[in-house]
């Protein structure tokens, strides 16, 4: 079973720069792509609902410091990367 990522133009712009400020997480960042692709509720992925103003989106974890944070839609199997970058 796997999952449709869908980047939208302004996710994609967000990942280049924060690719730029963080070349040494490129292949973390892949790998967590990569398995958010074939099984959003790897426990390793860390997938949580956030609250407050981004409630209705979940986040994963590319390390203890970095998320991606999203909107999973179940029921079409697709999931739309909304932000990559720090838990602040």
């Amino acid at each position: 079973m796997s999952y449709t990522l869908i980047f939208t133009d302004s996710y994609k712009k967000r990942a280049r720069r924060f690719a730029q400020k963080h070349p040494e997480l490129k292949e973390p960042y892949r790998k967590v792509l990569e398995l958010l692709s074939y099984n959003p509720f790897h426990p390793s992925l860390r997938i949580h609902a956030l609250s407050g103003k981004l409630t209705g989106l979940h986040s994963v974890s590319i390390n203890l410091s970095y998320r991606i944070t999203l909107e999973i839609m179940i029921t079409e199997k697709e999931i739309i990367l909304v932000n990559v970058g720090s838990h602040d």
